[in-house]
């Protein structure tokens, strides 16, 4: 009987490094994802409604009147609000900011400063944290992510005012803008409405979420010009519910039938939220981080360092040993970022 040759030995195939991807999410599923937005616009637009209306949860207290002869109620003060949410296993801890109605008083001048300083406080409190020498291993992260300004339904133009706003809002976060009650304008007047704020948009040079970038494939900008097409997106919030063809769905009734909150043919609620759940939300995330955050880290760093050669070296000292090792990173990308 003749010997059998030895057999040959074949490396594996499958090596596995294919499996990064879900060692990454187990880790970033345990870990759970945060989100922050915060609402500007003027009193009495719906803002608390949306956005309970968007996470279909009373995540804030609603400043709508109750009956029609109450006066309006009216948010005061910043008011920032926490709520985990969790959805097949995926844990959401959501950040809602709320921010008084600009534009109210006789004298509406720098009324939209403390939005501002509190969106910048947020980077502020984040880079303090990255610069200390035993920093936490993951920094909570109350960056704002998305600002949803609420444009009043007015059919005719932004205001003076509004453009201001959205100029000192756009340069330090993504500005996602909504037509706020947009039921009370007429098919035509919105179509005529959403393309006039677009002609402003872009003669003001105002910028909005989402931007363009080289690193998109094919279908991200697919994605991206049909949200840029539809953007301002003109919505209805509504926190109660009416049975529309056996389903219970968020709706308004008035005197000449109901708005279905989640019919396209009657608002554009469900691009909205989306846009904001499903399609982009990571993308607002990364955008805050890469662009807002790193042109604000990179002018404070190099104020540090300014300030520091000023003084000689003699009397100043660095925020922690770690933000000597920064601040030469900081003077480089000012030159590209400038905040």
């Amino acid at each position: 009987m003749a010997a059998m040759p030895p057999a040959t030995i074949y490396p594996q195939s499958h090596v596995g490094f294919d499996s990064i991807t879900s060692q990454i999410e187990r880790k970033l599923l345990k870990r759970g994802f945060q989100f922050n937005v915060i609402c500007v616009g003027q009193t009495g637009l719906g803002k608390s409604t949306l956005i309970n209306t968007i996470f279909a949860s009373h995540l804030m207290e609603s400043k709508g009147r109750l009956v029609p002869d109450e006066t309006i109620r009216s948010t005061t003060e910043i008011h920032a609000v926490s709520h985990i949410i969790e959805e097949n296993g995926v844990r959401l801890r959501l950040n809602i900011v709320d921010t008084p109605g600009y534009g109210d008083l006789i004298n509406n001048d720098r009324c939209w400063d403390p939005i501002v300083k509190y969106i910048k406080d947020q980077h502020s409190a984040y880079l303090r944290k990255e610069l200390t020498a035993q920093r936490e291993r993951y920094i909570q992260d109350t960056r704002i992510h998305c600002c949803l300004f609420f444009i009043q339904p007015s059919g005719h133009s932004l205001k003076p005012i509004d453009i201001v706003v959205l100029k000192k809002l756009s340069d330090v976060v993504n500005v996602v803008p909504v037509i706020a009650k947009s039921d009370s304008l007429t098919l035509e007047e919105r179509l005529e409405f959403k393309a006039r704020i677009k002609e402003e948009f872009a003669f003001h040079n105002l910028k909005m979420f989402p931007y363009d970038n080289d690193e998109f494939d094919e279908e991200e900008r697919a994605v991206n010009t049909e949200i840029k097409n539809r953007i301002p997106f003109a919505v209805v919030g509504s926190e109660k519910s009416i049975i529309i063809a056996g389903k219970q769905v968020p709706a308004r009734q008035n005197r000449w039938g109901v708005i279905n909150v989640e019919d396209e043919e009657h608002c554009e609620f469900v691009h909205l939220r989306d846009f904001l759940l499903r399609t982009h939300l990571q993308d607002l995330i990364e955008t805050t981080s890469q662009i807002h955050y790193e042109t604000f880290r990179a002018k404070q760093l190099l104020a540090l360092k300014e300030s520091s050669a000023g003084a000689g070296g003699q009397h100043s000292r660095p925020i922690s040993p770690a933000a000597d090792r920064e601040l030469s990173r900081g003077s480089q990308r000012v030159a590209v970022n400038g905040y």
